[in-house]
């Protein structure tokens, strides 16, 4: 299946990228988008614990299947005053 993987903040820096397409297998899930990001990206394994993740504007579960189209964006906490 094609997606769009959009990135934020200090993820988006490590990673080197805001927005590219993926391919994921059938019956991959929002975490498995993560899971690969990390495995390409080590930097980013201090992050996965505390990234939030949503589908299509939408925050979701790690768990949360994914389909053909969908747009998954990991977004890092965000803190400010």
């Amino acid at each position: 299946m094609n997606i769009r993987v959009r990135l934020f903040s200090v993820i988006r820096d490590i990673a080197g990228f805001d927005e590219q397409s993926a391919v994921v297998p059938p019956g991959a899930d929002a975490a498995s988008v993560l899971r690969e990001l990390v495995q390409a990206h080590p930097a980013l394994d201090p992050w996965k614990g505390s990234v939030r993740m949503a589908v299509n504007l939408e925050y979701v579960s790690s768990s949360h299947p994914l389909k053909e189209g969908d747009e998954v964006a990991i977004i890092p906490p965000v803190s400010g005053g």
